[in-house]
């Protein structure tokens, strides 16, 4: 049985439908039918959440699987989704929930509180909303994040950004921090791919910078033949150093064959160094390598200096050269992002729960 809760930012049209407000596709419903994210209906005179209280499973993670770098390293992250997404990614990688419309996949629920009171039990620094996009879901993120601010636990998203300015207002403002999904860097990359449009992520990604302090980074899964060549990897960099600046740390991950685009082959790990030394050379100061084993692209190091700061090997923390204030210990040039004084030691344990 799915648990219906009131759900914000939608309007009543003319035509008896209502609209849905939450993300750009402004989906126009009838009486209990569904948005394209499969979880936001019409119902009752007003739009409605499905899934509210309900998840497809609830595990510790460390930090940086998110991708986080930058932000409380080495600490645990409570982590769980629920169903649906408002993209169509012919390359999900998470697709079994993203695309699921079976609801007894969520096998899973809790209220707010429970979870926040979850996250605390457990030592965990931080939730983090992921695994499907948590746009869709808002209206439980954002209760969450509510009970979770009260208890001292950040709330991290990890999204598309792919949503509408006033939900996006009221997304972030509960979010300590976020991973941005910046799937590629063309319009038809992102309509003929994803089914959704790079300009409404492009303002998301302005918006969290020039009017918010979510601390932020971005990701991009780089598809061989799709988002990968080298003007577009130039284009991308250059606009992030214009727009974001060169402290936003940029992650590049390897595509691996799965859902809708299984006979297009891996990325090589000569492609991602490429794109690495593409960001670099355009002055962002960050840039990381995702879902290979390479331990310099997955370490911070000073742009000032160039000593090691963060020393990785997957998501066990090696060497740690930031002073308490989060400074390089040798030059004292600031690291960009939210440290501890001392690193955390989670390492790279994965541990699901039960709440």
């Amino acid at each position: 049985m799915t648990i219906n809760h009131p759900g914000r930012h939608w309007q009543s049209l003319e035509d008896g439908r209502l609209r849905c407000d939450i993300c750009p596709r402004q989906c126009k419903l009838r009486e209990g039918q569904r948005g394209l994210c499969f979880v936001r209906q019409g119902g009752s005179g007003q739009i409605e959440l499905t899934t509210y209280g309900r998840s497809s499973g609830f595990c510790i993670d460390p930090v940086e699987k998110k991708p986080l770098n930058h932000f409380l390293p080495g600490t645990p992250i409570l982590s769980f989704g629920t169903a649906g997404c408002n993209l169509t990614c012919r390359f999900c990688q998470n697709w079994d929930i993203s695309k699921s419309r079976e609801f007894d996949r969520l096998t899973d629920s809790a209220s707010p509180r429970a979870i926040a009171e979850a996250a605390q039990a457990h030592g965990c620094s931080s939730v983090a909303y992921t695994y499907n996009d948590p746009v869709i879901f808002l209206e439980y993120a954002v209760d969450i994040a509510e009970e979770c601010r009260k208890q001292g636990i950040r709330s991290v998203a990890v999204t598309a950004g792919y949503l509408m300015q006033e939900a996006r207002r009221e997304f972030f403002h509960w979010m300590d921090a976020a991973n941005i999904d910046l799937k590629g860097f063309t319009e038809a990359f992102y309509r003929e791919t994803c089914g959704g449009s790079l300009a409404p992520v492009l303002e998301t990604l302005e918006y969290l910078k020039h009017e918010t302090e979510v601390w932020f980074e971005l990701t991009t899964l780089l598809i061989p033949g799709y988002n990968d060549s080298s003007s577009e990897l130039e284009k991308l960099s250059r606009w992030v150093v214009e727009r974001l600046g060169p402290d936003i740390p940029l992650h590049f991950s390897a595509f691996h064959p799965d859902w809708k685009m299984t006979g297009v082959e891996r990325t090589s790990h000569s492609t991602l160094k490429c794109a690495r030394e593409i960001a670099q050379a355009n002055g962002i100061h960050h840039v990381y390598l995702g879902n290979v084993h390479d331990r310099e692209g997955s370490s911070t190091y000073c742009h000032a200096c160039g000593q090691i700061l963060i020393g990785r090997d997957w998501y066990v923390l090696s060497d740690w050269n930031l002073d308490p204030q989060g400074r390089c210990s040798n030059c004292l040039e600031p690291c960009p992002g939210h440290f501890d004084p001392t690193p955390g030691n989670w390492g790279s344990r994965r541990q699901p729960i039960r709440i």
